[in-house]
């Protein structure tokens, strides 16, 4: 029964999880995954407070100083000055653009956010695979155990002369073959443990498993990552198409300079100044502006154009999600009619078993039936473990999409 008890632990690990809401799914990840999301949130963050200011103009500093000697004279200038042009109305411009950062910057954690989403699905996935693999390598240690039974059964029988050499090579083939997958199995396990230990800091033989759950249609599509950010660059796509038609609009702004100047004048040997003035003086006022472009009517036009792409590509991701989510439907579906079906042969390996315990005890049967239908049984058991974890897997697509 050692294979039930595994199995039964698998089970029990496998649905841990879902008591146990102290465990972040990120903790699924390495630290530099982590680390590299997280520079990427900080970036997109500062990125759009500069893309929301930036209809703040610089304050220009300046100083100047100029050295000439024309003739017979020395003549030193020197000036310094503080300015500013700053535009206060663009018809909706400023406020456009403001509410362009902003979605900007929803439209950002959203992709960073479906790229976490997709790199701890790419974790469990593996972790699953992982413990699957253990189950099937379990069950294929069970196949190998009965076909050595066959063999043995196998050559008594041609030893007796009950059978010829055809069905004892057979049966040595067959047992060749089960310990050939075995070593495919692990090779396998090997491969999916490396590839965990690229993305993951964890120890994945004490990490547990989220118990995942059928998710109905309307919810799936409500909390989908990929609809949530496809209808944010909808609205990013509007308030930038809106920014670019306020461009070629009039521009109100306001002027404002401090200048400061100097200047000297000497005669070549004389330390006398022959003339010296300083001067400081305020300026302002406001101006407006209109850009004539060429290419405006083309650049407002591609900017309309890019909003209607976004909405078309929402339409087409809200399809290409309902399908996935009748796809998995689809094959949760087969994977529940196999289990049924596992479920039915252990049933009758359970009979199988009750009966042949019987007959070895009356001495119809001998200990190789009795060991052959409880390992039958027990294999039943590990191909129901090993359809759970494919539902999960199936499972894992859906929330995968899902935004939390």
């Amino acid at each position: 029964m050692r294979a039930l008890s595994a199995l039964s632990a698998l089970l029990l690990l496998s649905s841990s999880l879902t008591c146990n809401e102290e465990v972040p799914l990120s903790d699924y990840l390495s630290s530099l995954k982590q680390r590299q999301l997280s520079l990427q949130k900080e970036q997109a963050k500062t990125q759009s407070d500069m893309l929301r200011d930036s209809w703040i103009s610089p304050l220009n500093l300046n100083y100047s100083y100029t050295k000439s000697t024309p003739y017979d004279n020395e003549q030193v200038s020197m000036s310094a000055g503080v300015s500013i042009d700053q535009p206060i109305f663009k018809f909706g411009g400023i406020y456009f653009g403001i509410k362009y950062a902003n979605a900007s910057l929803d439209t950002q954690n959203l992709t960073i956010a479906q790229q976490e989403r997709t790199l701890i699905a790419q974790a469990l996935r593996l972790l699953m695979q992982i413990k699957k693999g253990e189950v099937q390598i379990e069950r294929q240690k069970l196949l190998i155990d009965n076909a050595r039974i066959n063999l043995e059964q196998k050559r008594e029988q041609y030893m007796g002369g009950q059978l010829d050499s055809g069905f004892l090579d057979s049966a040595i083939i067959e047992k060749n073959s089960a310990v050939g997958t075995l070593y495919d199995l692990q090779s396998a396990q090997e491969r999916l443990i490396s590839q965990f230990k690229s993305i993951s800091d964890a120890d994945y033989t004490q990490l547990s498993l989220p118990h995942l759950e059928w998710v109905e249609a309307d919810a799936f599509l409500q909390r989908n990552v990929d609809l949530m950010l496809g209808a944010q660059s909808i609205e990013r796509d509007r308030y930038n198409r809106l920014v670019i038609m306020a461009k070629y609009f009039p521009t109100i702004s306001l002027t404002g300079a401090y200048k400061w100047e100097r200047s000297e004048k000497f005669q070549l040997g004389n330390t006398a100044a022959g003339f010296s003035g300083e001067t400081h003086y305020w300026s302002y006022g406001a101006k407006a502006t209109m850009a004539l472009d060429f290419n405006s009517l083309r650049d407002v036009e591609s900017a309309r154009l890019t909003y209607l792409q976004s909405k078309v590509s929402l339409e087409d991701a809200a399809r290409a999600q309902s399908a996935l989510h009748e796809q998995v439907k689809q094959n949760l579906s087969n994977f529940e009619r196999r289990i049924a079906l596992s479920q039915e042969n252990r049933a009758l390996y359970e009979t199988l078993v009750h009966d042949t315990r019987i007959l070895y005890e009356s001495g119809y049967k001998t200990e190789y039936d009795l060991q052959n239908m409880q390992n039958s049984l027990q294999i039943e058991a590990l191909n129901i473990a090993a359809y759970e974890f494919d539902r999960q897997i199936e499972l894992l697509g859906l929330y995968e999409k899902l935004y939390q």
